[in-house]
């Protein structure tokens, strides 16, 4: 659970994902395209995946992927990031996190 929480501190913004995920790829292209560059960390092309999908597990994230941090800290699955959005709120926060300037 450690390297989760060192790896979702290192960025201002960062994204665990699979990289036969439909949504996770959405996710990403929406962080893109608002200018971020977060941190990709696919699961299933990492040597530690499956003990870093545990403890996803463990610190709440359902379902496990995407599972996006800002600034450090958990914010949601696509669905919590896609209402951030449509608020949005997840400009704010990638802007407060400093993973975009405006």
């Amino acid at each position: 659970m450690e390297r989760v929480r060192d790896l979702a501190s290192t960025r201002a913004a960062v994204i665990f994902t699979k990289s036969s995920c439909c949504m996770c790829h959405s996710i990403k292209s929406l962080f893109y395209e608002l200018g971020a560059s977060p941190a990709i960390h696919e699961l299933d092309r990492d040597a530690n995946g499956r003990e870093m999908e545990w403890a996803l597990r463990a610190l709440g994230c359902n379902p496990i992927v995407p599972a996006v941090f800002i600034g450090g800290k958990y914010v949601g699955s696509a669905k919590d990031v896609l209402s951030l959005h449509l608020d949005g709120s997840l400009k704010q926060l990638l802007i407060e996190a400093r993973a975009i300037w405006f």
